[in-house]
């Protein structure tokens, strides 16, 4: 038997999940890797440890299972895209990794915006600038820390990182670099106008050679093998930027069906044969099927506000879970259904990490009175977290030319039957989602199986290895009120939209 394994790095959690030849998950490890705040605005991961993490996870998984690293046919890796991971000319990391959450570098596509350059770049990338992405930071680190950017030897994307040392061959996957504002979109190769109009021509030479997702970029080197547990010589395939992964994995390869990954990101997206190029949609990207563009709506704005809730405002109530043996993520999802869809909540913006309305936008509740209990505020997190998936679902609905025909969730809210539900309701269309715990895991396994000759090509690979759930239908009854808390999200923000500004003068002029 051959077996294959998904690594899979988010913003707070490292994953690997190991997975037969029909998909089947035999058994997963994970642990959460620090994110480091030295300044507000700034979120960053030490390298190294996030390494040690890797090796951990796949460590862990096959001690797990018992399953023996002779039978590993092949791994893949995933992780967030954009962020900032660079290898130094001296051989080690340059400095901390950037997590796609980070915001230090908003002044620059400001000014890109102002100036006309984000013009001139979309024309070459198909892509709006943002602030986390590589070309931004790369800018700041420029301007900031200029001994960093001389020595600079590889810029790399998160999985990028984890294949290189793995392997010890610095390759850059398509799906993640032509979702980083690296890449021109029409000729499919990296573009050096694109650097200079960043002001950041001189890393040019820094880029990895490009490679496919599911092509082998290299195998397992003895010292890594020593300290992952995996063979030396194990072929490494290109992996995926998450999103992709997840698209994968979900049986996203038809344009009538939309991706939602509820993570730490808010993703919304389906594919295409064209890019959209009217500039209403935030991102084009290549898509892991070479047929197809990936047409991105996204923002740092989904489950990952949850995550902060139960963490920072029930601590006794994990406490007393743990003890009990019972799971925090259960009670908070009784919670939500308990309190009832027609009860009113306050309005919660899930803009704790970033925003998809401003670049200074804060996380707020507002309309809470004294009736309300903690009960209450979770609803407002589920119910905040969905709207912000819609408000970038109805850009994606604009340009295609017929409803989907459903939803392939995945992500945190996708594992809570409350919340699933809600999303169907939000968007009054069916929801289905992904057998498999590890989605992001299993799509690398479906790339690694291909590259291991499993299957003859992605679209095999992912009907013989995905399983959907039975679609959750929406409660057309429920349409009413959730429009009414939707428009009420709406003017929310557009009622708070003076005040981020001057909000953010007052953080830079306190940190």
């Amino acid at each position: 038997m051959r077996y294959y394994i998904g690594l899979d790095n988010g913003g707070t959690t490292t994953k690997a999940a190991i997975f037969d030849s029909r998909g089947k998950q035999l058994g997963s490890c994970s642990m959460e890797t620090a994110m480091l705040t030295p300044k507000p605005e700034f979120i960053e991961r030490d390298m190294e440890e996030m390494w040690d993490a890797n090796c951990s996870v796949v460590k862990g998984v096959l001690e797990k299972t018992g399953i023996s690293p002779d039978d590993v046919a092949g791994i893949g890796v995933c992780g967030h895209g954009k962020g900032l991971y660079l290898w130094g000319k001296d051989g080690k990391p340059v400095r901390n990794g950037i997590i796609s959450t980070d915001n230090r570098a908003y002044r620059y596509v400001d000014q890109w915006r102002a100036d006309g350059t984000e013009e001139k770049v979309f024309a070459l990338s198909c892509q709006h600038i943002m602030n986390c992405q590589p070309v931004a930071l790369l800018a700041w680190l420029k301007d900031h820390e200029p001994d960093s950017y001389a020595n600079i030897r590889y810029v790399f994307e998160c999985k990028d990182y984890v294949r290189f040392r793995l392997t010890g061959e610095a390759r850059g996957e398509i799906t993640d670099y032509s979702g980083a504002n690296l890449m021109n979109l029409h000729t499919r190769s990296y573009d050096r106008e694109l650097l200079e109009l960043y002001g950041i021509g001189e890393v040019a030479d820094a880029l990895p050679p490009l490679c496919r997702a599911d092509e082998i970029a290299g195998y397992v080197t003895a010292e890594a093998a020593a300290k992952c547990g995996l063979k030396e010589g194990t072929p490494v395939v290109g992996g995926f930027f998450d999103i992709n992964a997840c698209a994968v994995a979900s049986g996203v390869i038809y344009p009538d069906l939309l991706c939602m990954i509820a993570g730490t990101w808010s993703i919304n997206e389906y594919v295409r044969t064209e890019p959209v190029l009217d500039g209403k949609v935030q991102m084009n990207s290549l898509f892991a099927l070479p047929e197809y563009y990936l047409i991105e709506e996204s923002s740092a704005t989904s489950a990952g506000n949850n995550e902060w809730f139960v963490k920072q405002l029930l601590p006794e109530a994990r406490r007393e879970a743990k003890e009990s043996g019972g799971n925090i993520y259960d009670i908070v999802n009784g919670w939500v259904e308990e309190v009832g869809t027609d009860s009113f909540v306050p309005v919660f913006l899930p803009f704790l990490m970033a925003s998809n309305v401003h670049p200074n936008a804060k996380s707020v509740f507002v309309g809470m009175n004294v009736s309300h209990t903690r009960k209450h505020l979770a609803r407002s997190i589920y119910e905040g977290i969905a709207f912000c998936h819609r408000y970038h679902a109805e850009k994606l609905l604009a340009t295609m030319s017929k409803a989907p025909r459903a939803i392939r969730l995945s992500g945190g809210a996708a594992k809570s039957p409350v919340w699933t539900q809600m999303f169907a309701d939000v968007m009054q269309l069916p929801v289905e989602t992904v057998a498999a715990d590890e989605a992001g895991a299993l799509g690398c396994a479906i790339a690694a199986a291909v590259a291991a000759g499993e299957y003859g090509s992605l679209s095999e690979a992912i009907e013989k290895m995905t399983v959907i759930s039975e679609p959750v239908l929406p409660d057309p009854q429920r349409k009413a009120i959730y429009d009414k808390k939707y428009h009420l999200y709406l003017r929310t923000i557009e009622c708070l939209d003076g005040l981020w500004d001057e909000m953010q003068a007052l953080v830079e002029e306190q940190s």
